[in-house]
């Protein structure tokens, strides 16, 4: 089974027929879909049922029927496989991969993926802060950008 990822927590108990609310940390809404596989703490379980509301999520899980039995699920982190999608951008790929310019000039490794309200950011092993919208090509072992002048001087 390959490693699972971190895409949420729940929050808590939502009503009183088992639902609880849920903040993920994704945007795939194949994670919140029916018949979704997640891992809820020590426990994997099939989504039900989920919709958006609010910044949360209302999910009602298979075998989660009362409000005490959704209370017990508070805290708990969400976890799940990786998905294949080739065209996606996903953290945990990101993350120890180079930066090379098109031109080839190498600029470091990524070590982190800053959220940001206008372009997620790619935090470099130089210190050097990179927005996402100057990504142009994913390679295998490799992410090529296309900055603006002046992006890395300093």
């Amino acid at each position: 089974m390959p490693d699972l990822l971190e895409v949420g927590r729940v929050t808590k108990s939502h009503g009183v027929r088992g639902e609880v609310l849920v903040k993920f940390t994704t945007d795939r809404n194949e994670r919140w879909s029916a018949g979704a596989r997640l891992r809820v703490g020590d426990d994997w379980m099939t989504v039900l049922a989920g919709r958006v509301h609010h910044e949360r999520h209302i999910v009602a899980f298979e075998g989660i029927g009362d409000r005490n039995a959704a209370d017990l699920l508070r805290g708990k982190i969400v976890s799940a496989e990786p998905i294949d999608d080739p065209e996606a951008l996903f953290v945990h790929v990101l993350v120890g991969t180079d930066v090379v310019e098109v031109d080839g000039t190498r600029r470091g490794t990524v070590r982190a993926v800053i959220e940001n309200p206008a372009s997620d950011l790619l935090e470099l092993d130089t210190g050097a802060l990179v927005p996402l919208t100057f990504v142009v090509e994913r390679r295998r072992d490799e992410i090529v950008i296309e900055p603006p002048a002046g992006l890395f001087d300093l």
